[in-house]
């Protein structure tokens, strides 16, 4: 029993990998299931879908690596946050659709607690800003909308869960109801500072506490598996959001360290230790993980839109066939062009939260093509990257930029990670297993399985694959960013 099945819940796919006793990936599957979208602005899945993409994909790498159940030590989960499942205690069948975190549905309930003066309260409790974003409106909305619902959660008939939840529940056949620290900290419906759900925070959007999971260490026994999804129980030893997992595999454990994932959006967290800092610059209070009972916290900057923009590049201009091209056409820009993509397809995540903002391009004349599409789509990338840290180094009060680790499809490209090294002024970091997302859910369940050694010790097995060096010349990067933050002032709706 020396190897770990991590499972990796995105947005877009699901994923399986296989770990060795080194924390090294032995083998991988990956599975894509379908993306719904009923109005502007709304996102569901199929919760059914996602657990026959998990347990196909479990089931592939376990006999791509020809193991067995009976091998794998543990299993570690890791998953896309805010989204929210409902589900039967009875049958484990979903009420409703899963409302995705990208779901823009809510905005208006969130306005309307906002002019009622409760967003101060939700801050101090959370850490988070009333926004559609999180997961506690959404719940709302699926207790209002499906028939009887609302009455059969004050019953105790129904549960609610982010992906990890549900996953466990399914796995475990029903058997635990639980979730990690991290995953509760996105819900809106946790107090941060007590690691516990808050009374006042489900009176407030009015939902019954016998709806919600027991919240544990991200690290901590999650149950076991039901024996006819695999061809042995296994225990669940490790779990956290996305995000956060990725700091972990990024082995960020020390205060004022910083990691940015590129997936279908962009995300940072800086550790801040045991302080819960208060932003000054709209960025969230997070927890990044906890361990051992004792919560470490993160500031973090969400961008809804960083991948997904190469995505439409390729599947809504039809410019690309493959991702992996729009670096090179990028590299063959114009460069007295100075083109603008601003990626509010559903709305601008921070340092700007603003629901209603829509995507724009600014700069076009009659020889703009393809080539400067794909520069500005990457650049936009690079530019919210840059808001991001701006907006930390404000909070952290610290004047230095620190070296950046990033992790996520995006990184693969060297004319990306170039262009940010450029853009941020500060160093890039790629690390040499760029899988940080599943190595962080792995190695939370190898250390409750012992595996795996502690943080301290974990940190120096960190290694770097490539450095990128900022060479841009100072007067060209202030120009450039100064045409960037025109075009976000002019997308904006909330001035």
């Amino acid at each position: 029993m020396s190897h770990i099945l991590a499972i990796d819940q995105g947005t877009t796919s699901s994923r399986a990998l296989i770990f060795s006793s080194e924390l090294l990936p032995i083998t991988s599957a990956q599975k894509e299931f379908p993306q719904y979208f009923p109005k502007a602005g709304w996102v569901e899945h199929d919760v059914e879908e996602i657990w026959s993409s998990v347990v196909t994909v479990a089931r592939q790498a376990l006999q791509r690596a020809k193991l067995s159940a009976k091998e794998i030590a543990s299993i570690g989960i890791t998953n896309q946050r805010e989204t929210t499942v409902i589900w039967e205690r009875a049958t484990g069948r979903a009420i409703h659709n899963a409302i995705v975190w990208q779901d823009r549905r809510t905005a208006n309930e969130c306005q309307r607690l906002k002019a009622k003066g409760h967003e101060t309260f939700v801050i101090e409790r959370t850490g988070l800003l009333l926004d559609p974003y999180f997961s506690a409106t959404k719940i709302s909305y699926i207790l209002d909308k499906v028939p009887g619902a609302r009455a059969r959660a004050e019953r105790g008939e129904l549960a609610f869960g982010t992906i990890d939840s549900f996953l466990i529940w399914r796995m475990t056949g029903g058997n635990a109801h639980v979730t990690d620290a991290t995953n509760a900290s996105r819900t809106m419906l946790c107090n941060i500072h007590t690691g516990q759900w808050d009374d006042e925070l489900l009176a407030l959007f009015d939902i019954p506490k016998a709806l919600m999971p027991e919240i544990k260490d991200s690290s901590a026994d999650f149950g076991t598996t039901s024996p006819e999804i695999f061809d042995a129980s296994i225990p669940i030893r490790g779990v956290a959001g996305d995000q956060q997992a990725a700091s972990i595999g990024q082995a960020c454990f020390e205060p004022g360290m910083v990691k940015s994932t590129y997936g279908t959006g962009c995300f940072a967290l800086l550790n801040t230790g045991d302080q819960a800092i208060a932003s000054s610059n709209r960025l969230l209070t997070t927890i990044a993980y906890q361990l051992y009972g004792k919560r470490s916290y993160a500031l973090e900057g969400s961008i809804f839109v960083a991948g997904a923009a190469v995505q439409w590049l390729r599947d809504g201009l039809k410019l690309i066939t493959n991702a992996s091209e729009s670096g090179g056409l990028a590299d063959e820009a114009d460069p007295t062009q100075s083109v603008y993509l601003v990626p509010a397809f559903v709305g601008l995540g921070a340092p700007h939260w603003d629901a209603d903002a829509r995507g724009a391009m600014f700069g076009l004349t009659r020889s703009t093509g393809p080539r400067e599409f794909a520069k500005a789509a990457l650049d936009a990338v690079c530019y919210q990257t840059l808001d991001l840290l701006d907006a930390m180094r404000a909070d952290w009060h610290s004047p230095s930029r620190a070296v950046l680790r990033v992790d996520g499809g995006m990184t693969t490209s060297d004319w990306t990670m170039q262009r940010l090294a450029d853009l941020i002024d500060a160093e890039v970091d790629r690390p040499a297993i760029t899988e940080t997302t599943a190595v962080g859910a792995a190695y939370l369940a190898g250390l409750a399985s012992g595996l795996y050694p502690e943080p301290k010790k974990f940190m120096k097995s960190w290694r770097l694959e490539k450095r990128f060096v900022p060479h841009m010349d100072a007067t060209l990067r202030v120009t450039q960013i100064a045409g960037w933050r025109n075009a976000v002032k002019r997308t904006l709706t909330q001035l």
